[in-house]
């Protein structure tokens, strides 16, 4: 009799243990939101060092290159030459102009192996001495062209669509690449074979987007 009440309470106890269907579906639970919560926090991780990488990338141009493309932007051309200069140096031939009177006009057209061709820029001069060559606008040296002949030229690319060639120079002092500011310094006026009715002088043409311009409706002080 006591040996069936011992089994009987053995058996209740055993009975009253509760059971926990919950418990193994709570842990996968857990682990599921930890698993995701790495994975958010990898990725808002290598999102910010991607922002702080841009931000080094952009920190890290040169600044005096940005500087120049914002102001030249808002510049007007300027002579190719020191403003010190400019009651000493003139216009000897000028570009030629359909429009122009007839004065202008013929001072506008050469005479080379007996044929005659229009002056594309103006021809400037300082008494036939060599002068000073600056950038008229702030821009990026595209080409140094070297021919003895018709003279070395640089060519200057700008901002606002314009190029803007300097030709008939010596002891030039940029390079292909280069990033110049209005007023920089880029060689020396000289003669060449092509043109020496003119002396010493600087061919200076001006060209907005591809056509060629009459430089004496930009150029000033």
């Amino acid at each position: 009799m006591r040996e069936e009440q011992k089994n009987n309470t053995s058996q209740k106890k055993n009975n009253n243990t509760p059971k926990k269907p919950w418990f193994w579906p709570l842990i996968y639970a857990g682990f599921s939101v930890a698993f995701v919560g790495m994975i958010w926090g990898y990725n808002v991780y290598v999102s910010d060092d991607s922002v702080k990488d841009s931000e080094w990338t952009d920190a890290s141009k040169d600044p005096n290159s940005v500087t120049i493309e914002t102001n030249a932007q808002a510049e007007s051309m300027k002579y190719p030459f020191k403003e010190t200069l400019l009651d000493n140096v003139e216009i000897v031939q000028h570009f030629y102009d359909m429009e122009a009177d007839e004065s202008t006009r013929e001072k506008s057209i050469l005479v080379f192996d007996h044929s005659y061709v229009m002056k594309t820029g103006v021809s400037l001069t300082m008494n036939s001495e060599p002068f000073e060559v600056v950038a008229a606008m702030s821009g990026k040296v595209e080409a140094v062209n070297l021919d003895p002949f018709v003279g070395d030229e640089i060519v200057l690319s700008h901002a606002n669509g314009m190029v803007t060639k300097y030709r008939s120079v010596t002891g030039i002092l940029v390079k292909v690449g280069d990033v110049v500011e209005q007023g920089d310094s880029l060689a020396t006026a000289t003669e060449n074979e092509w043109n020496p009715t003119a002396g010493v002088h600087l061919q200076f043409e001006v060209l907005q987007d591809g056509v060629l311009v009459n430089p004496e409706t930009l150029l000033a002080f």
